[in-house]
């Protein structure tokens, strides 16, 4: 077990449990899961935290992907349009989906101590599309950032 978020889980199940999503995804509506495509999100998937674009670009380099920004930025433009990452505004970063395939609307737990970023389900997006659809207005999007301390940074030092 690998810690996840704030707790452990099985990491290697959750890794290939978002690749087999993205490559079913893919295929299902013939889209062109290239190998940059699919290495940026494998490399989000092993490091589960939220990365940026030059962070990744170093072992796509390495690896004879690619070693220029537009190369990154269309492989996680392509992966955050479908779905399987999702851009941290706070933190300018990205980090991939934990909840691959599923139709959600995500809230994120960002720690300001540590960066630590932990993917919740959204609770106002109910009253978001409900105030929303009051005033005629369709969402296609929400995403909620909330920033404060993770247990580890809020325990006293020992």
């Amino acid at each position: 077990m690998a810690p996840h978020g704030f707790h452990h889980h099985n990491h290697d199940h959750c890794v290939e449990e978002a690749m087999a999503a993205a490559e079913s995804y893919c295929a299902a509506h013939k889209l062109k899961f290239t190998p940059v495509r699919r290495r940026v999100l494998e490399i989000l998937l092993e490091e589960h935290k939220a990365l940026g674009a030059y962070d990744i670009l170093p072992t796509l380099a390495e690896e004879g992907l690619g070693s220029q920004p537009p190369v990154i930025y269309r492989a996680l433009d392509f992966l955050v349009s479908k779905g399987f990452v999702h851009k941290i505004a706070r933190l300018n970063a990205y980090i991939a989906c934990s909840h691959p395939g599923k139709n959600h609307a995500p809230a994120f737990m960002i720690c300001r101590s540590c960066d630590v970023v932990v993917e919740t389900e959204s609770l106002p997006a109910q009253a978001l599309t409900t105030a929303a659809d009051s005033i005629g207005f369709s969402i296609e999007a929400t995403v909620v950032e909330a920033e404060g301390l993770c247990p580890k940074c809020q325990a006293p030092d020992e």
